[in-house]
């Protein structure tokens, strides 16, 4: 983790969550799939005039009820509680009540009108001889409200068949309005600015809106465990609140900027001045936008005034972003680093090197012979595996150290180096691992193997040095980085494996037919790219013997 000194603004400790539920009740009609929501009150505390499902704090009582309620041989003490509350407060709020009489058959408006929503519920409902449907409501997801937010919930978000023969009927206290709606209606509602929704609402219709039917979604949640959990993020784009969850760009970038959840850190993409990421790190991104670049190559600054900086990546020779980075670092560049040759990420070295007054060392490893004509690099002096690169200075509370560790990763270019920021967990990707895109591994020069053993390497780092954080060359930073790692190597073999499906179903094919079906699920316009990393996978294929006699 980043040293709480790096941080760029004062941390707090955000609210305490408070344990909830949360019911999505469904039904199948002829034009699929709907779920009831209905409107909170214009004075509530929490998400007031928002369209909700029913839910609402865990009472002590709800796990008292567990001899009242059926239960599934899975199910566990927890989620039987959760179940329980759920029944309740959709009983409390909408009149809906998930409980059987003795023979089977569900509570019917008879039992329901007469029961009183403001009195103890299971006892109620134990003295109408009804029994609480707990074995009939699954775990769908799991939210814990963001951590900007002064009120905070940790609720799952649980799916259950509405019973026939009810009709909800709001409390016209807490709920208004109850109304059934295709999720994709509620969605297109929201965004022509007529049903307002917040965040885990949102995401979680996203999801809903591609199940056909609700034994599909019944089916999907049988296996006990959330199908996603969630603690949202929230930054600034064009001005504006933007929250994200785990699985999206900005979160890990989020996390590192604001552990605490404040909502500080701008997530434009701009290339007029460089972007704070800790006191001892910036991003300059270069003005090179692309279909390879994504947003443009990212070139860091590590250090500070009193250390001085040590340049990552300077990226293209131009003269503008060259200008921009020398001065972030007020002139006192100490070394350039290029993580390898490519022409988006080591021409700016030499011009940059030239505006410094004592012309810090270029360091990185040399272009091998197999490398393309465009790539061709030389730097001052080659970095050893494992070589630490220190940056010290006196301060006001002691010593102050910053440390890159060089880590050989031959892949995706055969002088790739990747640096890991010792003090504060982060490790500096190259174009080895890059946000929102797997990167090329482009023959001679890039090899699979290769690619996918410093991913191992990284992976191992990861541990050794408690990274947390990827800061690629290209995208926002990474978080979860052993995980992210993991993934991507994930995506790889399973990739590798439907190159191998597809090679075999049609051995004679060519590069151009075996792209087609190996990337189907790419954009044919990326395929001329996705052909570079397809022969890369036919070359390791081949070497290990894995698609068999072709």
């Amino acid at each position: 983790m980043a040293r709480l000194s790096q941080l760029l603004y004062p941390q707090r400790e955000p609210a305490p969550t408070r344990p909830a539920a949360t019911v999505l009740l469904l039904r199948d009609t002829a034009q699929g799939l709907e779920v009831l929501m209905t409107r909170r009150s214009m004075t509530a505390s929490f998400a007031p005039g928002a369209y909700v499902f029913p839910g609402g704090g865990i009472d002590a009582a709800d796990a008292q009820a567990h001899g009242q309620s059926t239960r599934r041989p899975g199910q566990s003490e927890l989620h039987l509680t959760q179940a329980i509350a759920a029944i309740r407060e959709s009983f409390e709020e909408l009149g809906v009540l998930l409980a059987r009489h003795a023979d089977g058959r569900y509570a019917s408006t008879a039992d329901i009108a007469a029961l009183d929503r403001q009195a103890p519920f299971a006892a109620q409902c134990g003295q109408r001889g009804l029994t609480l449907a707990g074995d009939q409501v699954f775990v769908l997801a799991h939210w814990v409200t963001d951590r900007d937010l002064p009120r905070r919930f940790d609720v799952p978000f649980l799916v259950a068949r509405m019973p026939e023969g009810q009709s909800p009927v709001a409390d016209e206290t807490e709920q208004f309005e109850p109304v059934w709606v295709r999720p994709a209606e509620a969605l297109a509602r929201h965004h022509a600015g007529g049903f307002f929704m917040i965040f885990p609402t949102l995401r979680t219709l996203e999801r809903l809106q591609h199940y056909p039917d609700v034994d599909a979604v019944l089916q999907a949640c049988a296996q006990e465990t959330p199908l996603w959990t969630s603690c949202p993020r929230a930054g600034l784009l064009a001005g504006k609140e933007a929250r994200y969850m785990e699985h999206e760009a900005p979160y890990g970038e989020l996390a590192l900027t604001s552990p605490d959840g404040q909502i500080v850190h701008a997530l434009d993409w701009q290339t007029a001045q460089p972007v704070a990421l800790l006191r001892n790190l910036m991003r300059l991104t270069a003005p090179n936008p692309g279909v390879m670049t994504g947003p443009g190559t990212n070139s860091y600054l590590v250090g500070e005034p009193a250390t001085g900086y040590i340049a990552i990546d300077p990226g293209p020779a131009d003269a503008d972003h060259l200008d921009r980075l020398y001065r972030a670092a007020g002139g006192d560049i100490r070394l350039i680093v290029c993580t390898h040759s490519h022409p988006d990420h080591s021409p700016g070295a030499k011009p940059l090197q030239a505006m410094c007054p004592h012309r810090p060392a270029i360091l990185g490893l040399p272009s091998a012979p197999t490398a393309r004509a465009h790539s061709a690099f030389a730097p001052d002096r080659s970095l050893q595996h494992q070589e630490l690169l220190t940056l010290t200075a006196k301060g006001p509370e002691g010593d102050i150290t910053h440390t890159l560790k060089a880590l050989h990763t031959p892949g995706h270019a055969a002088n790739h180096v990747c640096l890991v920021l010792l003090e504060d967990g982060i490790l500096f990707s190259g174009d080895h691992i890059l946000n929102g895109s797997t990167t090329v591994v482009d023959p001679p020069d890039g090899n699979m193997n290769a690619y996918l053993d410093s991913l191992d390497v990284l992976s191992s780092a990861c541990d050794q040095h408690q990274i947390e954080f990827i800061a690629p060359a290209h995208g926002y930073v990474l978080g979860h980085a052993k995980a992210a790692i993991a993934q991507l190597k994930a995506h790889r073999l399973k990739r590798e494996a439907k190159i191998v499906g597809v090679m075999q179903a049609q051995p004679d094919g060519t590069l151009d037919d075996w792209v087609a079906q190996a990337y189907d699920d790419v954009d044919a316009r990326i395929w001329p790219v996705a052909k570079r990393s397809l022969m890369a996978h036919i070359e390791r294929v081949r070497e290990l013997g894995l698609a068999g006699p072709l």
